[in-house]
């Protein structure tokens, strides 16, 4: 797949800013660093038991150090010379300073012990830092490499990389798709999980016009379109490509997270500029002890000791792959449950806010109208209401309309009647009119009634009308000649999992879940209060609803806005992160939001902050840790703290942190217990 070689080039980097080891043509190939840190640490404890035990004269187990030397400082050494290179002064520099001083005093042992320790800490340090980076990358290599594709009257499998939009695929049961496209033969269910997070298989069927489909992708039903890397069920089906590999959804996620590893987190910008001072002023301080033998009674030797140890003690090795390795890790984990989180800045975010605002349609609703309410008049019956409706909305292309037959059919069941309409009219803003059996019939808004001659609504529906306004529904009155049939209530019923997702989101610290709605205020209140949210702002045109999440920051700090990705993209991108719904398959989504959930799924949300929240608990955990060794062991080895015994504080830190935050690879929703 195109994509892994875009990956693998932006990964070459490692995320504490060292060059990555390149260890092709070694005789162990990745396992070479470690094999040589273990061989020095062999090499240490031999030469230590050497001179224990009096076994040979010293030159024996200065001999054997000397090899530890070799092995222990080799990838150090190498490393150091490309970081000076560059101009770069690290912390590889300052421990092969320390080693080379202490070679210098004589103190072959404690120099050979600082280049194994280090050197085996910079070994798991990589080794867990490329496990993370295996989590993402496992992502590029989920489509196929091939493709069997039909051309003309004949087949033939290509790679994956020659397909072109408009060619046919055939995709057997059971295997993985090698394209995003639409379905045009065929039916089946397809297990989205690697792309969208979604836990069950979903239903796939063929697109009436394919063509047509693909040039408006991303507005493709669910049903018909599908994704490289999802794994087809177990019917055979044939796919129109719809876009190239290197566009597809699961190639732009992979590419995506890659660049995200670039971006710096809040913290991480803290723990630069802190390195930034640190080191100058802890080199300046190695350079005052080495002369205090001219202040106090002491050899030069001891000074000088006593210097490298100090620097040592204050390398911020663990400081420095602190954060990255947390946000990786957090990185790596949201991806493999299908959401997208570009970088360190928008989860460290997401983890440390209280507020989240909501966009109503298709977010906190399901984005389709549906008929929840029909109220006849005194005297009609409901399937004659119904069969009027049906008969005149058939007609109409408004959204409210399709609601309106597919309501009118589920209610009528086996009473639909054969109920011609003609003459049908749209009225602007109002509804539709059209001629029922010789009679005219209305089907529109309240307010359409207050300008007609054939007398006002009777109390009894405008009452009913009041009720279900006040609920939160879209109504429609339907008049046929003088006669008032009844009212119907329509709504976009809130998604079934809304007020689950809610709760869970006040049990991870949330403290107010405010909607911002274009919908009247009394639609927003409804589904507020339906969903269980704090707050509704209603009545809102797209730039009020950026001016709401302005006032929100000001208010309240850091906010979050959930929305689809593209009407709320303004509100969005002045979010402190904005997050898009369902972004499989959309552009505009993935472009516009800084965390992305690809299923059309909300109860992916808690998932992601109690993540970022998890994360935001490590990386703090690991600049306690971090911060705490490097300043209890400065003033330790000052006041005589051997190097030894520094060097394995120092690098233990290290170790630590890198463990502390692989843990969040196996991060699991505690919410959906």
């Amino acid at each position: 797949m195109a994509t892994s070689e875009k990956y693998e080039h932006s990964s070459t980097k490692a995320e504490d800013g060292h060059d990555g080891h390149d260890h092709a043509g070694s005789l162990f190939g990745e396992k070479t660093e470690l094999f040589f840190a273990l061989l020095a640490g062999a090499l240490v404890l031999a030469g230590w038991l050497f001179k224990k035990a009096e076994i040979g004269s010293d030159w024996l187990s200065t001999t054997l150090y000397c090899a530890a030397y070799v092995f222990g400082g080799y990838f150090t050494l190498k490393e150091a010379i490309d970081n000076l290179r560059a101009k770069r002064f690290e912390i590889d520099t300052l421990m092969l300073v320390a080693a080379a001083g202490a070679a210098a005093l004589g103190k072959w042992g404690e120099g050979a012990l600082l280049l194994f320790l280090f050197s085996l800490g910079h070994s798991l340090e990589h080794f867990a830092m490329a496990r993370a980076r295996r989590a993402i990358e496992a992502l590029a290599k989920l489509a196929p490499e091939t493709a069997i594709v039909r051309r003309g009257d004949i087949t033939e499998e290509v790679p994956v990389e020659s397909l072109q939009p408009g060619e046919i695929v055939l995709v057997k049961p059971n295997e993985r798709l090698p394209a995003d496209g639409v379905i045009t033969k065929g039916t089946t269910s397809v297990n989205q999980a690697p792309v969208t997070g979604e836990s069950v298989p979903v239903d796939k069927e063929p697109v009436t016009d394919a063509k047509a489909a693909i040039a408006a992708f991303d507005k493709t039903p669910a049903n018909n379109r599908v994704f490289a890397g999802t794994i087809n069920g177990a019917g055979s089906i044939e796919v129109m490509v719809a876009r190239l590999a290197t566009q597809s959804t699961m190639a732009r996620v992979v590419q995506m997270v890659a660049d995200a590893e670039a971006q710096r987190s809040p913290t991480q910008q803290f723990t630069d500029k802190f390195e930034r001072k640190f080191v100058p002023a802890v080199l300046g301080l190695v350079v005052l002890l080495m002369l205090a033998f001219l202040v106090i009674d002491e050899p030069f030797a001891d000074s000088f000791y006593r210097a490298m140890a100090v620097l040592v003690a204050s390398s911020p090795c663990a400081l420095a792959i602190s954060v990255p390795s947390a946000v990786l890790s957090g990185v790596a984990r949201a991806g493999r449950s299908g959401v997208l989180v570009k970088g360190g800045g928008p989860l460290e975010n997401l983890g440390t806010l209280t507020s989240i605002a909501f966009d109503k349609t298709g977010t906190l609703t399901e984005g389709k109208p549906k008929m929840t309410d029909v109220v006849v008049a005194s005297g009609t019956e409901e399937a004659e209401l119904l069969n009027v409706v049906l008969a005149v909305e058939a007609h109409s292309d408004h959204p409210l309309a399709s609601a309106l037959v597919i309501g009118a059919r589920d209610r009528l069941g086996g009473k639909r009647q054969q109920v011609t309409a003609n003459n049908v009219k749209s009225i602007t803003g109002r509804g539709i009119e059209a001629d029922v059996d010789g009679e005219k019939v209305y089907v529109a808004k309240p307010i359409h009634f207050t300008e007609l001659t054939a007398g006002a609504v009777p109390e009894a529906l405008a009452s009913a009308n009041e009720k279900l306004v006040a609920n939160g529904c879209t109504t429609m009155i339907v008049l046929k000649g003088e006669r008032y049939l009844g009212v119907i209530g329509v709504m976009d019923t809130p998604r079934e999992v809304a007020g689950e997702v809610m709760g869970k989101l006040r049990t991870l610290g949330i403290e107010r879940l405010i909607m911002i709605s274009g919908d009247n205020q009394k639609v927003a209140d409804s589904v507020a209060r339906t969903v269980g949210l704090t707050e509704a702002r209603g009545d809102l045109m797209p730039d009020q609803k950026v001016e709401e999440i302005k006032r929100l920051r000001e208010t309240h700090g850091k906010v979050a806005m959930v929305g689809d990705g593209v009407n709320d993209a303004p509100a969005m991108a002045n979010s402190t992160v904005g997050i898009a719904m369902g972004a499989a398959g959309s552009d505009v989504a993935l472009e516009a939001a800084d965390v992305a959930l690809m299923g059309d799924d909300l109860s992916q949300l808690p998932f992601v902050v109690g993540l970022s929240r998890q994360t935001s608990s490590v990386i703090k955990q690991n600049l306690w840790i971090s911060l705490g060794v490097v300043a209890a062991l400065i003033p330790a080895t000052i006041f005589g703290l051997n190097i030894g015994t520094a060097v394995l504080f120092h690098e233990g830190s290290t170790i630590i942190v890198v463990i502390n935050a692989l843990r969040l690879l196996a991060f699991k929703d505690k919410t959906s217990a």
